[in-house]
């Protein structure tokens, strides 16, 4: 054997790679979606947890930058806050089966699930692209002080407000990844939900979405 595949590519080069894997992934998803009859909502839950749990293990070396909070958002916003709580938990226990499960995954579970729980909430004001935008980038912060509060397990209570103001510029590459991924997902998702949402009462009307 000549090892050819032993080739170094460095930080970037990898990174450029996790991104052309995860638009393979998305294209793959969303021509699958096109095949698809219309009412297959929990279908298209599989598929969209496939691409959260995708998006967060391939763009790790981003720090602090995935789809995911922008996905359960939209989900809350368009299928109602249960739904958005399933997706939720399968994509942080889905995806922390690859990058590392431990008591972590419960809060990033809740903190997603929180974020789908106010898409829900506030759905019908949730209806143009820049209060999308604005409120996931607002989630981004919701999301990652709940996962301060796992701190508590190890430290004190008077640590907490150290430990958030340390995670700031964490927090606002979250909000700026969420800007751009919202501003990517929020109109095509609306329409591929829309044509696969079972209407039940515990789920909203649907929302359009408008630039």
């Amino acid at each position: 054997m000549l090892g050819a595949h032993a080739i170094e590519v460095g930080p970037l080069g990898m990174l450029a790679i996790n991104i052309s894997l995860l638009t393979l992934v998305g294209w793959a998803l969303l021509r699958a979606e096109r095949g698809l009859p219309d009412g297959r909502e929990w279908t298209l839950l599989a598929m969209l947890a496939i691409f959260g749990i995708f998006g967060r293990v391939l763009l790790e070396p981003l720090p602090n930058i995935q789809p995911v909070t922008v996905l359960v958002l939209l989900v809350g916003v368009h299928m109602g806050a249960k739904r958005s709580i399933a997706l939720a938990a399968v994509i942080a226990l889905g995806s922390n089966m690859l990058m590392g499960h431990g008591l972590w995954t419960l809060y990033q579970a809740l903190g997603w699930s929180l974020v789908g729980c106010l898409g829900a909430f506030a759905a019908t004001r949730l209806n143009t692209l820049p209060r999308i935008a604005g409120a996931a980038a607002l989630c981004g912060f919701l999301f990652d002080w709940v996962i301060s509060l796992s701190i508590l397990h190890t430290l004190g209570p008077s640590m907490l407000p150290a430990y958030i103001i340390a995670g700031i510029p964490y927090d606002l590459l979250h909000a700026m990844g969420n800007l751009f991924f919202a501003a990517w997902l929020a109109s095509p998702l609306a329409d591929i939900i829309n044509r696969h949402q079972v209407v039940t009462l515990e789920a909203p009307e649907n929302v359009p979405v408008t630039v």
